[in-house]
């Protein structure tokens, strides 16, 4: 099952819900995090959630996304409660494809990369057996929900920005509970927007490299993560594919287990404040930076997988560099 927002005729929000190949709108719900709330009241599943609800009119996703008139597919009333974090190096391949980007020599232990070693952990202990703590893996923040992008929206990067490329990945969607319980809600495409041009002066730029927006959806997936996602990464160049890759993810293809990640990013008070909505993304090995590819204002980047619905599309821009440094004003 998969759950999406749009704007109606009216212009108005509605929840999407499609079964198979039929997509309706769901009667009665304002918000998909308001169905999620009432899910979690009721202590439904949110399959059960939704099936206490009357559908109404079809509709045709692919056609909205092509009027704009998708939205994210979950959002939070107050987009200071909205979080976009994420992990890295938790990929199989995902160190190579950082370590190509860093460029750095590792001929013996003491020329390793922080990246190699990271991953080499990941490698060792991150898929522990269930109820048992593995090592944590890399972390990030990218901001609030101010910095989530509806698909088909503009990904804008600063104007102190020295790149601006896509990362295709998979976000698990959790919603907090009244009594502080991270509530998974689903799976949804990803991309996870970064300045890989920063980060590649040196690994400590990491952080600021990501404090950046990103996209997600345009659906929503209901349900476990398939042990193997095998999906494609697009950038589009005036009309034509400039560059084009698989992108994997799911258990199969990596070096930590979801549960492992859940718990390294829950384990944090910060993180179980009642009513927060949490977008993590789950980390990736494909980067078309890594193949010498430098996005452009105007580029699209399409990213796809079977399973996760209509593809998510997002175009690129950057802002014009403000002059002079942020002024502060003393009261």
């Amino acid at each position: 099952m998969l759950i999406s927002q749009i704007l109606d005729d009216a212009g108005k929000r509605a929840v999407v819900v499609r079964n198979g190949s039929e997509a309706s709108v769901l009667k009665g719900v304002a918000s998909t995090y308001e169905l999620v709330q009432e899910a979690i009241a009721k202590g439904q599943s949110l399959t059960e959630c939704i099936r206490g609800h009357e559908l109404g009119a079809a509709v045709d996703l692919e056609q909205l996304a092509s009027e704009g008139r998708l939205l994210l597919p979950i959002d939070h009333p107050d987009a200071a409660h909205m979080h976009l974090t994420g992990t890295g190096l938790t990929h199989l391949g995902s160190a190579a494809t950082r370590d190509a980007m860093h460029a750095k020599a590792k001929n013996d232990d003491a020329n390793v990369t922080d990246s190699m070693k990271m991953f080499q952990l990941g490698l060792e202990g991150g898929r522990p057996q269930p109820g048992h703590v593995g090592v944590q893996p890399e972390w990030f923040y990218k901001g609030n929900g101010s910095c989530a992008v509806a698909p088909g929206g503009d990904l804008v990067s600063p104007g102190f920005c020295e790149d601006g490329g896509e990362e295709p990945e998979i976000a698990g969607v959790y919603v907090i509970a009244e009594d502080g319980t991270p509530f998974r809600v689903g799976f949804a495409l990803a991309n996870e927007f970064s300045d890989h041009v920063m980060e590649r002066q040196n690994y400590l730029y990491l952080a600021h490299s990501k404090l950046r927006p990103a996209s997600f959806g345009p659906e929503l997936m209901v349900g476990p993560l398939p042990e193997k996602v095998e999906g494609t990464s697009r950038i589009y160049r005036d009309g034509a594919v400039l560059w084009e890759k698989p992108f994997l993810s799911g258990e199969g293809n990596m070096s930590h287990t979801l549960a492992n990640l859940e718990h390294h990013h829950f384990k944090y008070d910060v993180f179980r404040q009642p009513g927060d909505l949490h977008v993590h993304m789950f980390g990736t090995a494909t980067l078309s930076f890594a193949d010498g590819i430098g996005c452009r204002e105007g580029d699209e980047v399409e990213i796809s997988a079977p399973g996760f619905g209509v593809p998510l599309k997002n175009r690129l821009a950057f802002k014009a560099a403000e002059a002079g440094a942020a002024q502060v004003k003393v009261l």
